[in-house]
């Protein structure tokens, strides 16, 4: 299975803080037989029979409960897919420095790839195109 690290940690999160406040689905979750990676992949299954592209939040929320609730649940097989995830991540300061300092070097290197790449061609010869005196 090839979903995003990005959907299985947004459904993680869910399940982890509903697990946090309610006992009853807590005991559900903490089930040795079930893990997040086949929980990803019953829902991807559930979603391609379904037919429909996209899904609100609750209704991929209410797969992954369901998938912890049945002990005996067809999980399909590995999908390999592209999940897009519409929530907004928010870093930290640190992060956005992080991210700032290596987008400009980003555009540095490239800068500096594209000028050497110009100035390699500015120094070749153009002898090929002329043509010699001496050509018999």
């Amino acid at each position: 299975m090839k979903a995003s690290n990005h959907f299985k940690n947004t459904i993680k999160a869910y399940l982890d803080q509903r697990a946090e406040n309610d006992v009853l689905f807590s005991l559900q979750y903490s089930k040795p037989e079930k893990n997040i990676d086949d929980c990803v992949t019953y829902i991807l299954n559930t979603v391609q029979k379904s037919g429909c592209n996209g899904f609100a939040d609750e209704e991929i929320y209410s797969m992954a409960v369901h998938y912890y609730d049945e002990d005996n649940i067809n999980i399909g097989n590995p999908i390999d897919c592209h999940v897009a995830v519409n929530h907004v991540v928010e870093l930290t300061e640190e992060e956005k420095q992080q991210a700032r300092k290596e987008a400009l070097q980003r555009v540095h290197n490239e800068a500096y790839a594209k000028l050497t790449q110009t100035t390699k061609r500015a120094k070749q010869p153009e002898t090929a195109n002329q043509q010699s005196l001496f050509n018999f």
